[in-house]
């Protein structure tokens, strides 16, 4: 399932995808590193590394969760009422 965000000042529209990350499982930390996250990449690297391999499988199902909460906190919005309503459902948006 995606979701659509806009950013409030320059309108640009992203679509991100939710729940488990099928990206991440089969290419990582490179993922975050594509999608310009660059912490998240170093992070994911830090912890597949301390984990011995193990952080491959668990990265894939938080990834998309933090990717959205960074993009809303740069400052994106939900683009369309089922993106709200979606982000509400899964507590990753609260009313406020």
């Amino acid at each position: 399932m995606n979701v659509n965000l806009k950013h409030k000042d320059t309108g640009v529209v992203k679509t991100a995808p939710l729940g488990f990350s099928w990206t991440s499982l089969f290419f990582g930390a490179f993922v975050p590193l594509l999608r310009g996250d660059i912490k998240w990449f170093l992070l994911g690297m830090v912890i597949i590394i301390a984990t011995f391999g193990l952080g491959l499988l668990i990265i894939p199902f938080i990834y998309n969760k933090i990717y959205i909460k960074n993009l809303m906190e740069k400052g994106y919005i939900p683009a369309d009422d089922f993106s709200k309503q979606t982000l509400l459902s899964n507590g990753i948006m609260v009313v406020g």
